[in-house]
């Protein structure tokens, strides 16, 4: 249930292109992409020291959210099956899995899959969605789905733990079934929860192995770490291990084009400088999204970022 990071070191990941391409932050030459470009971008993670690859879960856009959102959204644990085919060492991780969607066991069964699959290399993120017209369309209550995720995180866990789970909460109680194949990771694939509300900060401290920030919390990262050290520690978790991640936007170098005030731009040394400041505030991984106009100026950000700013995230 642990991915190793090592002792000072900050670790990288990323949410992939392609499989997602909401308007808000997908570039424009993805619109003509499919899986050959998909595929080199995760071979180029591969090769390239990153910790994860991230795919998204929406099964269905309703109108009009799909004028913003698109309807560009691949099947996550498809995908992630197939990279685990591509791919030797980087982890295949859903960010974010949004479990009130579906049966508790079908999930389970999906990752322990994933798990076997890949030789152990699958991480679980999961969430609690916020699309209510895509909850009424899959018959599922919006304002139950923060419990319904409590519940299903401990269905999905037991699952994880126990080739015949058992578990009682009031929606989903389990017994007397078997799952397989059982997880290559002991005690299964590592469940890190999504998003930065406080109930989403609640639920990572409470119930996750880690902590996937949607953008920093309204109290601030520094606040929002040491919430959940001391939520953790209060539950006599201090000593478990917690990956805490973060966000950053990079493109390495001096763009010639407008590439947005967020992003973290430079030479090797200023970014990974900037970065390693997140190491300072306790972030254990940050989740790095380049900003490319092309497949390959995006696997050349990735290039660089693995060969110039990995080795300085040191702390």
């Amino acid at each position: 249930m642990t991915v190793e990071i090592p002792n000072g070191k900050l670790a990288y990941g990323m949410q992939l292109p392609v499989q997602s391409q909401s308007t808000i932050y997908a570039e424009p030459w993805e619109a003509g992409a499919g899986a050959d470009e998909l595929a080199a971008v995760a071979r180029s993670a591969d090769a390239n020291g990153f910790l994860y690859i991230a795919v998204c879960d929406h099964i269905a856009i309703p109108k009009p959210l799909d004028e913003t959102m698109n309807t560009s959204w691949w099947d996550t644990t498809t995908t992630l099956g197939y990279l685990a085919a591509l791919t030797e060492r980087v982890h295949l991780m859903s960010h974010v899995y949004v479990l009130p969607y579906r049966h508790p066991l079908v999930a389970a069964k999906a990752f322990l899959t994933l798990d076997a699959v890949s030789r152990g290399r699958a991480i679980l993120g999961v969430g609690a969605g916020h699309v209510e017209k895509e909850f009424e369309l899959l018959g599922v209550d919006f304002l139950r789905r923060g419990p319904l995720l409590d519940e299903a995180i401990d269905v999905v866990r037991a699952a994880f733990v126990d080739e015949y789970p058992v578990a009682d909460g009031p929606t989903w109680p389990v017994s007397g079934a078997g799952l397989r194949p059982r997880p290559v990771q002991p005690g299964g694939p590592p469940i890190w929860v999504g998003g930065s509300s406080p109930a989403a900060l609640r639920r990572a401290a409470d119930r996750g192995d880690g902590w996937l920030p949607q953008g920093p919390p309204k109290l601030g990262m520094r606040k929002g770490i040491e919430y959940l050290r001391s939520r953790r520690a209060e539950a006599g978790k201090a000593d478990e291990p917690f990956v805490i991640g973060a966000n950053s936007v990079v493109h390495i170098g001096q763009p010639s084009w407008d590439v947005g005030q967020w992003c973290l731009t430079g030479p090797a040394e200023q970014v990974a400088e900037k970065l390693r400041k997140l190491a300072g505030i306790g972030v254990d991984q940050v989740q790095v999204r380049f900003r490319a106009r092309t497949l390959g100026e995006l696997l050349d950000q990735m290039d660089r970022f693995g060969h110039d700013v990995a080795p300085l995230l040191k702390h």
